[in-house]
Protein backbone atom coordinates (compact mmCIF):
# COMPACT_ATOMS: atom_id res chain seq x y z
CA UNK A 1 0.00 0.00 0.00
CA UNK A 2 1.38 3.23 -0.98
CA UNK A 3 -0.02 6.08 2.04
CA UNK A 4 -0.01 4.99 5.79
CA UNK A 5 -2.84 6.88 6.15
CA UNK A 6 -4.90 4.90 3.74
CA UNK A 7 -4.46 1.45 5.50
CA UNK A 8 -5.80 3.02 9.08
CA UNK A 9 -9.28 4.03 8.53
CA UNK A 10 -10.78 5.09 11.63
CA UNK A 11 -10.59 4.09 15.35
CA UNK A 12 -13.23 1.70 17.09
CA UNK A 13 -14.35 4.03 19.73
CA UNK A 14 -17.24 1.24 22.07
CA UNK A 15 -17.68 -0.18 25.44
CA UNK A 16 -15.74 -2.95 24.34
CA UNK A 17 -12.97 -1.54 22.63
CA UNK A 18 -12.64 0.81 25.75
CA UNK A 19 -12.49 -1.64 28.39
CA UNK A 20 -10.14 -3.47 26.16
CA UNK A 21 -7.99 -0.49 26.17
CA UNK A 22 -8.17 0.24 30.10
CA UNK A 23 -6.88 -3.27 30.73
CA UNK A 24 -5.13 -5.09 27.90
CA UNK A 25 -3.89 -2.15 26.27
CA UNK A 26 -5.50 -3.12 22.98
CA UNK A 27 -6.22 -0.27 20.24
CA UNK A 28 -9.13 -1.16 17.50
CA UNK A 29 -9.04 0.25 14.25
CA UNK A 30 -11.04 -0.37 10.98
CA UNK A 31 -8.44 -1.18 8.51
CA UNK A 32 -8.30 -1.61 4.45
CA UNK A 33 -9.42 -4.72 3.72
CA UNK A 34 -6.70 -5.61 1.44
CA UNK A 35 -3.71 -4.36 4.18
CA UNK A 36 -2.01 -7.18 6.23
CA UNK A 37 -0.42 -7.09 9.49
CA UNK A 38 3.16 -5.65 8.30
CA UNK A 39 1.04 -3.13 6.93
CA UNK A 40 -0.94 -2.24 9.52
CA UNK A 41 2.15 -2.41 12.20
CA UNK A 42 4.49 -0.30 10.06
CA UNK A 43 1.01 2.38 9.77
CA UNK A 44 0.45 2.32 13.48
CA UNK A 45 3.70 2.69 14.44
CA UNK A 46 4.40 5.78 11.91
CA UNK A 47 0.84 7.67 12.08
CA UNK A 48 0.94 7.54 16.49
CA UNK A 49 4.68 7.34 16.88
CA UNK A 50 4.09 3.99 19.49
CA UNK A 51 5.74 0.68 19.40
CA UNK A 52 3.40 -2.10 18.61
CA UNK A 53 3.51 -5.72 20.46
CA UNK A 54 0.91 -7.48 18.17
CA UNK A 55 -1.79 -7.28 15.74
CA UNK A 56 -4.81 -9.78 15.33
CA UNK A 57 -7.10 -9.48 12.31
CA UNK A 58 -10.27 -9.92 11.47
CA UNK A 59 -13.04 -10.21 8.58
CA UNK A 60 -16.21 -8.82 9.69
CA UNK A 61 -19.07 -9.86 7.40
CA UNK A 62 -21.69 -7.29 7.11
CA UNK A 63 -24.90 -8.14 8.47
CA UNK A 64 -28.06 -8.25 6.24
CA UNK A 65 -30.74 -6.29 6.85
CA UNK A 66 -34.64 -5.49 5.99
CA UNK A 67 -36.67 -2.67 5.12
CA UNK A 68 -40.20 -4.16 4.76
CA UNK A 69 -40.04 -6.56 1.69
CA UNK A 70 -36.73 -5.06 0.78
CA UNK A 71 -33.33 -7.00 1.54
CA UNK A 72 -29.93 -5.30 1.51
CA UNK A 73 -26.45 -5.75 3.23
CA UNK A 74 -24.15 -3.98 5.28
CA UNK A 75 -20.33 -3.82 3.53
CA UNK A 76 -17.79 -5.88 4.45
CA UNK A 77 -14.83 -4.82 6.51
CA UNK A 78 -11.54 -5.39 7.99
CA UNK A 79 -10.89 -5.10 11.77
CA UNK A 80 -7.08 -5.07 13.30
CA UNK A 81 -6.83 -5.07 17.14
CA UNK A 82 -3.71 -3.79 17.91
CA UNK A 83 -1.62 -4.57 21.20
CA UNK A 84 0.73 -1.95 22.30
CA UNK A 85 4.03 -2.20 24.01
CA UNK A 86 3.40 -1.51 27.84
CA UNK A 87 4.12 2.20 28.69
CA UNK A 88 2.70 3.05 25.30
CA UNK A 89 -0.57 5.26 24.86
CA UNK A 90 -3.09 6.07 21.90
CA UNK A 91 -5.45 8.68 22.89
CA UNK A 92 -8.05 9.54 20.71
CA UNK A 93 -10.59 11.93 22.54
CA UNK A 94 -8.47 13.20 25.35
CA UNK A 95 -9.44 16.76 24.75
CA UNK A 96 -13.37 16.09 24.08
Amino acid sequence: MDNYYDIIKRPLNTEKTNDQKESFNQVSFEVDKRANRVEISRAVETIFKVRVAKIRTLNVSGKVKRRGRILGKRRDWKKAVVTLMPGERIDFFEGA
